[in-house]
């Protein structure tokens, strides 16, 4: 049998969106199923199922997924160790002094350090700016501290030396004792090679905490496909790349989902001839909005995932944990809604499988947004009763009716991707009211008219199959690789 299915495949926190094309008449299926958090593998399986296609008739599959984006975000990080520079182990704890809101009086509490003290460890030697050796590293320190890093017994270390850039031998040598150790290494100057400690550091224990996420899944799914399907995987710079340029840099998988959709909506907004354009992306688990200008996606190398600060080549997207599925729930004499997500599993209380907590599908459901009558996701009837149900338990507390309440969770999940939008068009130096919005994801239109009229957007575009868009990004996509390096030189060198 011929191989003559190419499948873009977006694999988010709460449904998996398929778009496969038949490369002999052209023939496009599409379809929506829940995902198994537990098991992505299984995920695509379904997805193939949907489409009514197997792995024996797909040559081609280009995969997006939000895994990396949502652990970030929902921080379901693996425990990691982090090995510094002597005297610099507390970098990752003190950070930077900047604040995000310069004249707000109440200051966000900064956010604790990915790893605690307990598992900060020193490692006596010292290079300088140049790349020249202060304090050499002996093989009497690289074992005394893989001895105190496998008595931690994390699956992940990260190293991040002080000018490692400039001069990789410390880090080079010590990551190749710590890996007959430690399963999983990563290494700052492999993940970001650039000045800026904090970041550096950052960066790289973010990649170690998600190596042994990723690991399991990448291996299972190349023994799926049996190295008959040729396997691409859409990274956070906005193109595709093999499974192996991956393995060891899983943080390129960051905004692998919501990279997808922002390349598809810059080939919309080309197409339209849209000279400013916001991309609102808002699926079940979290909301990644993007500026598009002239049909370009904007790459940036400096960002913030979860408020934590990123240094890699990403498309500018902003990601913040609203979506479908996030919790509804009481603090203090508010209501707050997210970051947690119901996910696919078990879901909102609405899916019928044994979610309780209120949610914002919930909210959209009760209000009418949501058509009961019809199928989600090609498998979920959804049910209005437990949908009132769970709103009810939070909207007696406040002794409001349940509209009300509904009315009040969807007005919040609203502001939170106002800010984001904000936040968005404020960094690019653009008026949001003189750009397009162009909705997509599972949830992105229904809530794009609310936030188009609170920005003063007078024009609102839900491309066809909106509800898979991030599928169809993986399709269009081209192979790419993309990394920076910092390069040291005087600046009397520099030429216009």
């Amino acid at each position: 049998m011929a191989r003559s299915w190419k499948v873009g495949i977006d694999i988010g926190g709460t449904f998996t969106d398929v778009i496969a094309v038949n490369a002999e008449d052209g023939a496009v299926r599409t379809a929506k199923v829940q995902s198994r958090s537990s098991d992505p593998v299984a995920s695509i399986a379904s997805a193939y199922r949907a489409v009514g296609i197997d792995w024996v008739d797909v040559s081609d599959l280009m995969h997006g997924t939000t895994m990396a984006t949502n652990a970030i975000v929902e921080d379901r990080l693996a425990p990691v160790a982090l090995i510094a520079t002597e005297g610099f182990r507390d970098t990752l704890e003190i950070g930077r002094q900047n604040r995000r809101e310069l004249y707000r009086l109440e200051v966000t509490p900064k956010l604790p350090p990915l790893v605690p003290a307990t598992h900060r460890l020193e490692v006596t030697e010292r290079i300088d700016a140049e790349g020249r050796v202060l304090t050499p590293l002996n093989d009497t320190e690289i074992e005394r501290v893989t001895k105190a890093t496998e008595d931690l017994g994390v699956p992940a270390v990260a190293v991040a030396l002080q000018q490692c850039f400039a001069n990789t031998e410390h880090e080079a040598r010590l990551g190749r004792r710590l890996q007959t150790a430690v399963p999983y290494v990563a290494l700052s100057h492999r993940i970001s090679p650039e000045p800026r400690e904090f970041e550096r550091t950052n960066t790289t224990v973010l990649n170690a905490a998600l190596m042994p996420l990723t690991a399991g899944y990448l291996d299972k799914l190349e023994q799926t496909a049996d190295g008959s399907t040729n396997l691409h995987l859409f990274h956070s710079a906005g193109g595709m790349s093999s499974i192996e340029a991956v393995k060891d840099r899983p943080l390129a998988l960051a905004l692998s989902g919501p990279a997808a959709g922002v390349a598809a909506a810059g080939r919309i907004a080309e197409e339209l001839g849209l000279t400013q354009a916001i991309g609102f992306d808002m699926g079940g688990t979290t909301t990644d909005t993007c500026v598009v200008i002239d049909g370009k996606v904007q790459i940036d190398g400096n960002q913030r995932l979860a408020e934590r600060p990123v240094r890699q080549l990403m498309v500018a997207v902003e990601s913040i944990g609203a979506g479908g599925g996030s919790i509804a729930r009481i603090q203090g004499q508010a209501i707050r809604v997210g970051p947690d997500s119901a996910g696919a599993d078990p879901g909102p209380a609405c899916y019928g499988f044994g979610g309780e907590r209120p949610t914002v599908a919930d909210a959209n459901l009760v209000l009418g947004y949501l058509n009961s009558e019809r199928l989600l996701g090609d498998s979920i009837r959804l049910d209005p009763q437990l949908a009132l149900a769970a709103t009810r338990k939070i909207a007696d507390a406040f002794n409001v009716s349940d509209q009300e309440m509904a009315l009040g969770i969807y007005r919040i999940a609203n502001a939170n991707m106002a800010r984001a939008l904000r936040r968005v068009a404020v960094e690019r130096g653009i008026d949001a009211r003189a750009c397009t919005l162009i909705a997509f994801g599972g949830a992105g239109p229904m809530h794009a008219v609310a936030l188009a009229r609170e920005f003063g957007i007078a024009h609102v575009v839900v491309p066809k199959f909106s509800s898979v868009f991030s599928a169809l990004g993986c399709l269009m996509a081209e192979l790419s690789y993309a990394e920076q390096h910092a390069i040291q030189m005087s600046s009397t060198a520099l030429e216009a």
